[in-house]
């Protein structure tokens, strides 16, 4: 069920329209529809009006009155009746407005093709928001961003080990149980068994910047290590401004409302100035040896603006990179460019040390690290 208190009761109220059009939606059907959308993007309309039609309507004779309550709750269509209250304010109804493809009644269905039409309320262009920097985002669209950010599929990166573990294909025979089935069957040709290497999860950490230089990214930023650590138990979460700080356990929340803000109580320096070699070193001396990173994928979102001592950041990079299995680096600055050149200090100096380096400045980017993170192997 979505989590966001707002979202439910804006799928509530749709549901609370088709009852008083005359459709029997009872409790269970709106806690379906609202079960049904959790998975799903709820800034697309077609998410929307299939996940309704598909948990709310029972009966083919239903769908012209189930078309015209959804056109007009989420669509506020002028030429028909007016729109009722929405739990949304009007200033985000017509900042939320896009370009969208509605469907008709029925796929297929003569003059049936998708139309052209104007979004309200909380469904936005998608497309539009996954290419357009964090920074020039509205408060509205950066709601939807993170209620996207949630939903990238992250894989954590795995590596194989010595031991093998027996598989319906593999390299070499898995001898033993070939005979040990072949003895309990009396003799008979049993089936052959193979042996491959054993996969296990690489360890993840992400270190997030904080600082006044990243305010426009370092939310989004923590929303995406927020849905990270659901991924895997073996991910950790750091950030820094002036100091380092562990925020993996109070990322471990089960509501993101509630991660977010215990992370914002546990972290004293936001929006500060910037030591990032101070922090890598704090990091490596007291967590990275200990095993934290020891073989595993290190992501430091950072732009690499640093008042700190350059010689500092580079020992700490140094050794980090030796710990660590890779080391990827997420820069908004980078924006698009592919010619990027590292262009500050901090980049400079930390420059040798990085195997990847991705600007992670829009939805776009982030979706392309995640693409990115099962291939480090």
């Amino acid at each position: 069920m979505p989590e966001d208190p707002a979202y439910v009761r804006l799928l509530v109220g749709f549901a609370r329209e088709l009852r008083g059009a005359g459709l029997p939606v009872g409790s269970g059907d709106v806690l379906t529809y609202c079960a049904a959308m959790s998975p799903l993007d709820p800034t697309d309309l077609l998410d929307l009006y299939w996940a309704g039609r598909t948990t709310l309507v029972i009966g083919r004779d239903q769908i012209p009155a189930y078309d015209r309550v959804f056109r007009r709750y989420f669509l506020a269509d002028g030429e028909e009746e007016p729109a009722p209250p929405v739990p949304f304010s009007l200033k985000s109804r017509a900042e939320a407005r896009a370009t969208l493809q509605v469907p008709q009644t029925e796929p297929g269905q003569p003059g049936g093709d998708e139309e052209e039409t104007r979004l309200g309320l909380v469904a936005s262009d998608a497309a539009t928001l996954r290419t357009k920097s964090f920074t020039a985002c509205t408060p509205e669209e950066l709601a939807a961003v993170r209620r996207i950010i949630k939903t990238i599929a992250l894989t954590p990166p795995r590596r194989r080990t010595r031991r093998s573990v027996t598989a319906p294909s593999g390299r070499a025979p898995d001898l033993r149980r070939t005979v040990r089935e072949t003895l309990r069957m009396h003799g008979e040709p049993a089936e052959l068994f193979w042996r491959r290497r054993r996969l296990r999860l690489r360890p993840l950490t992400l270190i997030l910047d904080i600082s006044g230089s990243m305010a426009g990214y370092s939310r989004n930023l923590l929303q995406f290590a927020y849905s990270t650590t659901r991924t895997s138990a073996r991910v950790e979460v750091f950030c820094f401004g002036t100091r380092l700080t562990r925020i993996t356990r109070e990322l471990r929340r089960r509501r993101p409302d509630d991660a977010l803000e215990r992370t914002a109580q546990a972290v004293v320096d936001w929006e500060g100035g910037t030591r990032i070699g101070e922090s890598l070193d704090a990091f490596v001396r007291d967590w990275g040896r200990r095993g934290v990173c020891r073989g595993g994928i290190v992501v430091i979102c950072s732009d690499g603006l640093d008042r700190g001592d350059p010689d500092v950041l580079a020992t700490a990079m140094d050794r980090l990179s030796r710990l660590c299995h890779r080391v990827v680096w997420l820069n908004p600055h980078k924006g698009n460019n592919v010619n990027f050149r590292p262009n500050t200090l901090g980049m400079m100096v930390a420059a040798p040390h990085i195997d990847v380096l991705l600007s992670g400045h829009d939805l776009r980017s982030l979706e392309e690290f995640a693409a990115l993170l099962p291939e480090l192997t």
